[in-house]
């Protein structure tokens, strides 16, 4: 099994938001979403498609397939959650959308269990 890294969460996260806000998602969205260059996306999306996370449709767009929904949501969901937890702290929201982008990654499911725990006991 090949292991899920940064930048493939990353992507996947990415595709699923911005599939969610449109119709059709193209690698230039993704470029300036995620503030790299063409190059860098045409790559991943090539390991991307070479995993069966994604497939590229006849017009160019792509899509997750199941396996790469999977993974994009549960990255997602690490992702809200540890927002919504750094911002019940007092944290800025520019900040913790940043740092969340940062932790999601490499937070355990212990901890991350923890935190929606204390959100659900403070309502949050």
């Amino acid at each position: 099994m090949n292991k899920v890294t940064k930048a493939i969460e990353d992507y996947l996260e990415m595709i699923l938001i911005l599939s969610s806000e449109d119709q059709s998602v193209h690698a230039t969205k993704i470029a300036e979403r995620l503030n790299v260059s063409r190059a860098a996306v045409t790559k991943e999306m090539k390991e991307l498609l070479d995993l069966k996370y994604v497939k590229r449709l006849k017009d160019g767009s792509l899509l997750l397939t199941s396996k790469g929904k999977k993974i994009a949501l549960k990255v997602y969901d690490r992702h809200l959650t540890i927002k919504d937890f750094l911002i019940s702290l007092g944290v800025d929201n520019a900040v913790a959308e940043i740092d969340c982008c940062k932790i999601e990654h490499v937070i355990s499911e212990e901890t991350l269990n923890k935190i929606k725990e204390y959100l659900e006991r403070n309502g949050i």
